[in-house]
C-alpha cells in the first residue's frame, strides 16, 4: 500500500472500492470494503511554515497517519499499527515524505496563489428597511453584503454616530458557489424623522472601509404626518356627525312629548273620522254630510285615545276645545247641539279621540 499513496493541495482524495473481487484461487469474498487517503497541506504565514498530515482511512474509521512535524506515522487503531510499524522501518519512505513538504506542497502553493490567496473580490453593499406584518413602519435595517472574496468579513451598524451592538442579527457567511460569498445584517431598530444610520463594512479586497448611509426618506415622514392629520379629520367629522344625531333625536323627543308639534311622529294620512256625541249613555251616530266637512291635516301621537265604549253624560273626560285655527278642524265647521252637555268624538279606527265643547242653552 506504502507505493500507491497519492498526495494533493489541500485534500486529495483515493477511493478504492472493492465489490465482490475474486482472489487467485477463484474464491468470491463476501462483504464491503472502503479504504480512502487523505493527504492535506497546512500553511501558516504563506509558505513560512507547511504541514503534511496524511491520513489513512479504512471503512470510515482513520487508522493510521503520517504529521510531516512528527517525521513518523502514528497508529491510531489496532488495525493500523502493523502499517504504522512496517513504514516507519522504511528510510527511503521517511525520506520520499519529509520531501514532499518542499516538493508538493509549498509547489502547490506558488501555482495556485494567485488565483486563491491573492484573489480579492470587493463586496457589494446594499441597506433596505423591513417591516414585521403585523407593523405599519418599518422596524428593522437591512445591511446586504454580497460577492465577496475572501470569506472573512467585518460588517458594523451605527445610529447617530455611535455603533449599535445590542439590536444587532447576523447570518453566517453563505457561499454562492462561485467564489465568492455573502452574508445579511439586521438592525432591529424603528427610524425617526432625523435619525441617520450607516452600515460600515471592513474586508481585504477594500483599501478604505465602505459607509452606506441611510436615512428615512422625507415623503417617508410627510406620509406619517399625512396619516395623523387625516385621521384628526375623520375622527372630527365623526364626532360632528355623532352630535349632530344626538341633538336632532332630543329635539324630536321634547316635540313628541308636546303633543302635535315639530318633529312628532306622524299618523298615516287620509285616515278615516266620525263625529259621535255621547246621549243618554250611548254613542250617537254621526250627523249626516259631517265627515264630507272635515279633513286631517295632522295627528299628534301625545293626543290620548280611548276605546268606544257607551259613556253617560258628563262621565266622559273633557278635553280643551280645538280652536278656529286649530290643524284638526276645518274653518267654518260648527259642532251639533244636543240639549245635554255633549262630548265630540274624532274616530280613527284604533279608537276615539274627545273633543268636549258646552253649547249655548236657550231659556223658554
Amino acid at each position: 500500500m506504502g507505493s500507491g499513496r497519492i498526495l494533493g493541495a489541500g485534500a486529495v482524495l483515493v477511493a478504492l472500492v472493492v465489490l465482490g473481487a475474486r482472489p487467485a484461487g477463484g474464491e468470491e469474498t463476501k462483504g464491503f470494503f472502503h479504504e480512502m487517503v487523505v493527504a492535506e497541506c497546512q500553511y501558516l504565514n504563506g509558505t513560512e511554515r507547511v504541514r503534511l498530515v496524511q491520513r489513512y482511512i479504512h471503512n470510515r474509521q482513520q487508522d493510521v497517519h503520517y504529521d510531516s512535524d512528527l517525521g513518523h506515522f502514528v497508529a491510531d487503531t489496532e488495525l493500523g499499527k502493523p502499517d504504522a510499524d512496517k513504514w516507519n522501518s522504511q528510510p527511503e519512505e521517511m525520506e520520499r515524505l519529509k520531501a514532499a513538504v518542499d516538493r508538493f506542497c509549498r509547489h502547490n502553493y506558488e501555482v495556485n496563489e494567485g488565483f486563491t490567496v491573492d484573489r480579492r473580490v470587493e463586496p457589494k453593499v446594499r441597506v433596505s428597511p423591513m417591516q414585521s406584518s403585523s407593523l405599519p413602519q418599518t422596524d428593522r435595517l437591512a445591511c446586504y453584503v454580497t460577492g465577496f472574496y475572501p470569506a472573512e468579513i467585518q460588517v458594523k451598524w451605527f445610529k447617530n454616530g455611535q455603533e449599535e451592538t445590542k439590536h444587532v442579527v447576523s447570518t453566517d457567511v453563505i457561499q454562492n458557489g462561485d467564489w465568492t460569498y455573502q452574508v445579511l445584517v439586521m438592525l432591529e431598530s424603528t427610524p425617526q424623522h432625523g435619525d441617520t444610520y450607516e452600515c460600515h463594512v471592513q474586508h481585504a479586497s477594500l483599501k478604505s472601509p465602505i459607509t452606506h448611509e441611510w436615512v428615512l426618506p422625507a415623503d417617508a415622514a410627510r406620509g406619517k404626518m399625512l396619516t395623523g392629520v387625516g385621521g384628526l379629520v375623520l375622527g372630527l367629522i365623526f364626532l360632528a356627525l355623532g352630535l349632530f344625531l344626538y341633538v336632532r333625536r332630543k329635539v324630536s323627543g321634547r316635540g313628541a312629548g308636546g303633543g302635535v308639534g315639530l318633529g312628532g311622529p306622524r299618523s298615516p294620512p287620509a285616515l278615516p273620522l266620525t263625529w259621535s256625541r255621547c246621549v243618554a249613555g250611548r254613542i250617537a251616530p254621526p250627523a249626516a254630510g259631517l265627515l264630507k266637512q272635515l279633513r286631517l291635516l295632522r295627528l299628534g301621537s301625545s293626543v290620548p285615545s280611548t276605546a268606544s265604549a257607551p259613556c253617560s253624560p258628563g262621565s266622559c273626560p273633557r278635553y280643551p276645545v280645538p280652536q278656529p285655527h286649530s290643524p284638526l278642524l276645518l274653518p267654518g265647521v260648527a259642532p251639533c247641539l244636543d240639549p245635554f252637555p255633549a262630548q265630540l268624538f274624532l274616530g280613527t279606527g284604533a279608537g276615539v279621540v274627545p273633543a268636549p265643547f258646552t253649547p249655548p242653552r236657550t231659556h223658554i
